[in-house]
């Protein structure tokens, strides 16, 4: 478990009401943020100091990694944000009777707050241009103890049933169909294309066939019986073009519990081979699935097309960001 704070002025009610944070993956001019990077860091069971307004509102619960979304109706008025790409986690809040001013207590704060990345100034007053960032264990109790009770009682009554099947696919299923339904509407594919572009969603068809002349088995487990082996699309279906999503280079063949932690970030690769597991995961958790240190080294260099793919799974998907406390 650990702390976040998130600085939710203009999105608090959104955010607090709806369960969720959501950012962009990246600046408008395209550079990395930090704070949008630590996203890809959060793990179900870690708590969310929610500040808007001077005050600490509302505690949450992640009950999610993070996973691609596009931005929520309700932050604009007009419009579906298909286009508009970013990362949103789960959260349980709740809503805090007991609503602390940090700046009333900056004397205490000072000391624990992080020296890069930290949430406040050294007046208490929020820094902006900050959404997301992590606390240390100290910083965090010390947030509960200041709150008190209600914020101890709602952490003790949460739990983590689940160590990764916790990323929900219904917004990312929403997704998928609004562009199923562009692609209906398209007048300029033929009929057998689309039908093979829409199988592709799945695995199945003619992306199956053209991954198939590439993989021969699982690069993970070696498993090379194709009945137990899903098409895996590196760069998701959702993301890719109409071509991409039959190119058998935007392919690997894996068997399902793999397949599960590639297309959910938990697991990616280098283009050397070398498996990357991210840090959320927990390492006892792969084991139990059979997955340990024989089979998680390296699994042998791609062909140049699938490391073009690979390389967006590794910054688009891979739950991981290279942001030093």
């Amino acid at each position: 478990m650990r702390y976040w704070w998130v600085n939710q002025n203009q999105t608090y009610a959104h955010e607090v009401a709806g369960g969720y944070l959501w950012s962009p993956k990246q600046n408008a001019n395209g550079h990395v943020n930090p704070f949008y990077e630590f996203m890809r860091e959060v793990a179900p069971g870690d708590i969310v100091f929610s500040f808007a307004g001077t005050y600490i509102k509302a505690i949450g619960i992640a009950d999610s990694y993070a996973y691609e979304a596009p931005k929520p109706l309700e932050f604009g008025k007009a419009g579906a944000y298909w286009n508009l790409i970013g990362w949103r986690v789960d959260v349980t809040f709740k809503a805090l009777s007991n609503q602390i001013k940090p700046a009333d207590h900056i004397t205490t704060l000072n000391p624990y707050l992080p020296n890069r990345y930290s949430p406040l100034q050294a007046n208490g007053r929020g820094l902006q241009g900050v959404y997301l960032t992590l606390l240390n264990n100290l910083l965090g109790q010390l947030l509960i103890d200041l709150i008190g009770t209600e914020a101890r009682m709602f952490c003790q009554g949460w739990q983590v049933s689940e160590d990764v099947d916790v990323i929900p696919k219904t917004i990312q299923a929403e997704w998928e169909e609004h562009e199923i339904q562009i692609l209906k509407s398209d007048v300029h594919i033929a009929e057998t294309e689309k039908s093979a572009i829409v199988m592709s969603r799945r695995g199945q068809g003619l992306f199956r066939q053209r991954v198939g002349l590439i993989e021969q088995s699982c690069r993970i487990t070696k498993v090379t019986q194709k009945e137990y082996l899903r098409a895996s699309h590196c760069k998701p279906w959702r993301d890719s073009t109409n071509e991409e999503r039959l190119n058998g280079e935007n392919g690997l063949l894996l068997t399902p519990d793999v397949d599960f932690l590639f297309d959910r970030g938990l697991i990616s690769f280098e283009n050397n081979g070398r498996v990357l597991v991210s840090p959320v995961v927990k390492i006892e958790t792969l084991e139990k699935m059979g997955l340990g240190k024989h089979n998680l080294g390296n699994v042998g260099s791609f062909a140049e097309g699938q490391k073009k793919f690979l390389e967006f799974h590794r910054e688009k998907v891979f739950l991981l960001a290279n942001v030093k406390m």
